[in-house]
């Protein structure tokens, strides 16, 4: 099957959505666990803030980029006018 500039155009906003997300994953999950211990000298609701990222911080980041996905995909699919035809 041989693309189109339409469906090109839809695969690199696809990527770059993509790439931004899992950035954002990157960081609660990995930079913040490097740095859990200079977190740990602040309190985020009575909890040291290294603990709150990954007790509590980290899930509710991780349900709001499941979130995002869903949304800007389904934009970037009427954008496009790429998708299951109902």
């Amino acid at each position: 099957m041989k693309l189109t500039e339409r469906h090109r155009a839809y695969w690199r906003s696809n990527l770059w959505l993509t790439f931004s997300l899992l950035s954002v994953w990157f960081l609660v999950s990995f930079v913040a666990g490097y740095y859990a211990d200079e977190l740990n000298r602040y309190s985020f609701m009575g909890f040291p803030l290294g603990f709150y990222m990954f007790a509590q911080g980290s899930l509710i980041t991780f349900t709001i980029l499941i979130g995002i996905y869903v949304l800007a995909m389904n934009h970037l699919d009427r954008k496009y006018q790429i998708g299951e035809k109902r």
